[in-house]
């Protein structure tokens, strides 16, 4: 690839960033919503009424290759970014010749927090974060080479990034608004090659369209109703919130060379300069997708996940639209990125400042699950429980995981009933688990309290528990229950 020649240095710093990330993934406990998708992979589906199916066909995949451990579920999350960062080197190359815009927007890219951190976790922002660099890396190919094919392997990419998570339509409608405004793409809407990449795309995608067919549409329904959603809070305080974690979690001095890089794109489009085409496929992708956020900002709380879709393309332009003035602060913000980066795994795997739960969103999603299931374990075998059971999916997806194979995890709520899982036997008796966080009456009809259990690392509380005990009915009789797969 044209990306790497004269690189090797760039080259070794990857593979050295890739292994850090594997250890990381090895030695850090999965979070809730990570165990919640090793029981996705553990039961397969054509889609689910979260996401779209590819988190699980990548936790399953990791899960058969290295085990039902923490590196398993994570195995291709950082394989799969080290490839998306040599194909968005290639494509910063190819759109920003001779300016070494593609190594610079790889090295931008894995700082933020959002990419070098995250990739260490398994989400569906993971794969989606893959493919939809793959999918710019086919646009850069066919923008250089101006050779039709290569829509078709954008469609199929851009289809197995709708796969990974909804928000990659925004991929594609950035794309139609380029080649509606940039005059020299238009003549690819005469392309039969344009429009087959359209089907491929969909084709990929179509086993999600086929499931949510099967089930109300209730996947549509409920990424879809976030759209446009209000809350009680000020549009001030959510706009806040969106621009300060979006400035943390991408580091600040890259997050304000992606912004100035997105400005000099839109300028260097609108003027005609040198590179303009490439700067407004780049921009066609970014603005609109950013505007929608900040709209959505007005009127209720973007999490902080959802616009990491923006940084492959604004990493791009800050690498290949900035010119000297900004390019100096590429070096200071690549080192603050990856020393931010390395704290925030350190603090996640030792804990060696002792914050509390307030100030370590480390301690609250990964502190002391190990420790807490084998103490729970415990209190079932001294109550005479023969099950463990919980009503918060990311709580029962934990236990399956961490409990021994011989305890089972019966889970409680309205999500399991989309999952093929089978239900417990009626008239078993179980020890049920509750957060103290979670309001109102348990879920399980006749649940009695019978005392509380905390989770805790290095002896800093991570949560309280109240745990109940639970009696199973005949099927129909409450709301749905099912037995959770156990860890193999």
């Amino acid at each position: 690839m044209a990306a790497f020649r004269g690189n090797a240095p760039w080259l070794w710093a990857l593979a050295a960033l890739t292994l850090l990330r594997l250890a990381a993934a090895w030695w850090l406990p999965p979070a809730p919503d990570e165990a919640y998708y090793w029981v996705w992979g553990r039961a397969l589906s054509l889609s689910y009424y979260d996401h779209p199916p590819m988190v699980a066909l990548w936790t399953a995949l990791g899960s058969a290759l290295a085990g039902d451990t923490a590196l398993g579920l994570r195995l291709l999350g950082p394989l799969g970014v080290a490839a998306a960062s040599l194909l968005l080197a290639d494509a910063g190359e190819r759109l920003f010749p001779g300016r070494q815009a593609g190594p610079w927007a790889a090295a931008l890219l894995n700082a933020t927090l959002l990419f070098g951190a995250g990739s260490v976790l398994m989400t569906p922002d993971t794969p989606l974060l893959v493919f939809w660099c793959a999918a710019l890396w086919a646009l850069a190919r066919l923008h250089a080479s101006q050779d039709g094919r290569w829509w078709l392997a954008f469609g199929v990419l851009a289809g197995l990034a709708l796969l990974s998570k909804y928000t990659a339509v925004l991929l594609g409608g950035g794309v139609v608004l380029w080649l509606l405004l940039e005059r020299q793409a238009r003549h690819w809407l005469a392309d039969w090659r344009l429009w087959a990449g359209g089907a491929l795309a969909l084709l990929v995608f179509s086993p999600v369209i086929l499931w949510n067919a099967r089930h109300d549409w209730v996947s549509f329904a409920k990424q879809g109703g976030r759209a446009g959603a209000t809350a009680t809070g000020s549009s001030l305080r959510y706009l806040g919130e969106l621009l300060g974690g979006q400035a943390g979690l991408v580091t600040p001095i890259i997050f304000l060379l992606c912004a100035a890089g997105t400005v000099a794109a839109c300028r260097l489009w609108w003027k005609r300069g040198e590179g303009a085409g490439a700067a407004g496929l780049l921009a066609a992708i970014t603005v609109p997708a950013a505007l929608l956020f900040l709209w959505q900002a007005t009127g209720s709380r973007v999490q902080g996940n959802w616009p990491a879709i923006l940084y492959p393309s604004a990493c791009l332009v800050a690498a290949g639209c900035l010119g000297p003035r900004w390019a100096r602060w590429r070096r200071p913000g690549v080192a603050l990125g990856l020393g931010l980066t390395l704290l925030v795994l350190v603090q996640a795997a030792f804990a060696p400042l002792p914050l509390p739960r307030r100030s370590d969103p480390t301690l609250a999603r990964l502190g002391g699950w190990a420790e807490f299931a084998a103490t729970l374990d415990a209190e079932r075998a001294a109550r005479g429980a023969g099950f463990i059971a919980a009503e918060e999916y990311g709580l029962a997806s934990e236990l399956a995981l961490h409990l021994p194979p011989t305890t089972r995890v019966v889970a409680i709520g309205d999500r399991w009933d989309l999952f093929d899982l089978p239900a417990p036997a009626a008239g078993g008796t179980g020890l049920m688990v509750r957060s103290e966080r979670r309001g109102g009456p348990p879920l399980w009809p006749g649940a009695v309290e019978e005392g509380g259990i905390a989770r805790s690392r290095h002896g800093i509380e991570a949560e309280r528990y109240r745990l109940h005990r639970v009696v199973t009915t005949v099927a129909g009789e409450g709301p749905p229950l099912v037995l959770l797969p156990a860890r193999r």
